[in-house]
């Protein structure tokens, strides 16, 4: 039986609340931002994505506590959101200056890649509604008590927004676990996010104090070496060859540091070119250890937000099932046919992930 303590759904209005920013994604398809004529714009956001994928794909209720700028740009936003199901009740709108210079929406410039050109992301995100959101701004003793929440998803990219946005992310895992709230935080360590608010030192002190209240923890090395300080031996730049031994080594003195840590998962993607990568998952769930199936030569058409699919396959598969196998195969089989489609967030359906668990191929279905 999983130690994590999931709340009966009848007991709540949301299987999963998300806190995290929501960017506009304007991509130029084939081409490059550099001499693009026109784009298409999608939603995303690391933590968002998570809920997304877990309403679209797999029913689950979910909702996004954000912040938008009350313009047109914020409620094109929210029409996005609206249309992937996810619930905007708790959904901060700020009054829009004009011209943007108190605040404004985060704009996210993205290629997808092609080849031996890889993917580009260039975010347009200062001084943004999500970046000024403050601790008080959410009133989580309604949303997780009255209410009713199962699991909280939240991570470092929305913690490392601002000097007020850490703050906001520990007082809501704090909140949550009061009320029995289970816990996951993706460590998402940027360096370029971290720089101007303290650097490695400040993620460090943040996500510490938010370890202690976690418990999942998503992550490649780099989070768990800058931001926990727990490196994986032998681990190169792509994480493909991680010797599962080094790996289980490292999440053991993790668990030993943080023994409220229930279990913690990773992709592994070697990006052969932008357009065909091996694809797998590991897991660790109370002490043992899990691979997922492997991708070989898994073919790419946008890898943006394959890992946020990775781990809303991986929250419902322990949500639903408790087994840390299922849960690892559901993340890995979600988070490939993420990236076969364009945009942020994912088109599948859990059909089709449960076929790819079971080795289904891609023959035309009739």
């Amino acid at each position: 039986m999983s130690s994590l303590n999931i709340k009966p759904a009848e007991a709540c209005r949301w299987d999963l609340i998300a806190l995290g920013e929501v960017m506009l994604r304007l991509d130029p398809g084939d081409g490059r931002v550099r001499t693009a004529r026109q784009f298409t714009v999608w939603e995303g956001g690391g933590e968002y994505n998570v809920a997304r994928g877990l309403r679209r794909c797999f029913g689950f209720r979910t909702a996004v506590c954000t912040a938008f700028a009350d313009n047109d740009v914020g409620r094109l936003l929210e029409d996005f959101i609206l249309q992937g199901g996810v619930a905007t009740d708790y959904v901060r709108w700020a009054k829009f200056d004009g011209i943007g210079r108190d605040t404004r929406n985060g704009l996210n410039f993205t290629e997808r890649g092609f080849g031996v050109r890889g993917a580009v992301g260039i975010p347009d995100r200062g001084h943004t509604a999500a970046s000024q959101l403050k601790p008080g701004d959410f009133d989580w003793d309604e949303i997780f008590g009255r209410h009713g929440c199962r699991w909280l998803h939240t991570g470092g990219i929305f913690a490392a927004l601002s000097d007020t946005t850490p703050q906001l992310v520990i007082d809501a895992v704090k909140k949550a676990k009061e009320h029995g709230v289970i816990v996951s935080y993706d460590l998402n360590y940027r360096p370029s996010l971290w720089k101007s608010i303290g650097g490695q030192k400040r993620a460090q002190e943040v996500k510490n104090e938010n370890a202690e209240h976690v418990d999942v923890v998503l992550g490649n090395e780099e989070g768990f070496s800058a931001c926990l300080g727990f490196h994986v031996e032998g681990a190169d730049e792509h994480l493909l060859h991680i010797d599962v031994n080094a790996f289980q080594r490292m999440i053991e003195r993790a668990v030993k540091e943080f023994p409220n840590f229930k279990a913690t998962a990773t992709t592994l993607r070697a990006a052969k070119t932008a357009t065909v990568n091996d694809w797998a998952a590991i897991a660790w769930h109370d002490g043992k250890f899990y691979e997922s199936r492997k991708y070989p030569d898994l073919e790419i058409f946008d890898r943006v937000g394959g890992g946020d699919s990775f781990a809303s396959g991986f929250i419902y598969g322990l949500m639903t099932t408790g087994d840390a196998q299922k849960a690892v195969e559901y993340g890995a089989a979600h988070g490939a046919l993420a990236m076969t489609t364009p945009g942020d967030t994912s088109m599948a359906d859990k059909a089709e992930v449960e076929k790819l668990m079971k080795g289904g191929g891609a023959r035309v279905q009739r």
